[in-house]
């Protein structure tokens, strides 16, 4: 059975609450915060209370709260459903990484 999805307005408030936690974990204001990021207050403030704000802010954010590493996982690629797909996007992968250095 799929998990029940999210809707939208769960998932920003939910992101919100836990920017707030990271924030009050470091010891942070939400002044603080904004300062540290280089978000405006106002924004900053929106962002924790509503889970809205641009993507920039929020990369801002998630820099200054030290959890960037949590943006590289969004939006993977799909998995391949074969080993010829595997193939091709490695072949594809490879081609944009280009030369390897010895």
């Amino acid at each position: 059975m799929w998990p029940m999805l999210k809707a939208y307005a769960e998932l920003l408030h939910e992101l919100g609450e836990r920017i707030g936690a990271r924030r009050k974990a470091l010891g942070w204001t939400q002044q603080a915060a904004a300062e540290r990021s280089g978000v405006n207050y106002r924004t900053w403030r929106r962002l924790e209370n509503q889970g809205q704000a641009s993507v920039e802010d929020l990369v801002k954010a998630a820099v200054a709260l030290r959890c960037e590493e949590g943006l590289e996982i969004l939006f993977l690629a799909p998995a391949a459903s074969s080993i010829d797909e595997l193939l091709r996007q490695q072949k594809s992968q490879a081609r944009r990484s280009g030369p390897r250095s010895a």
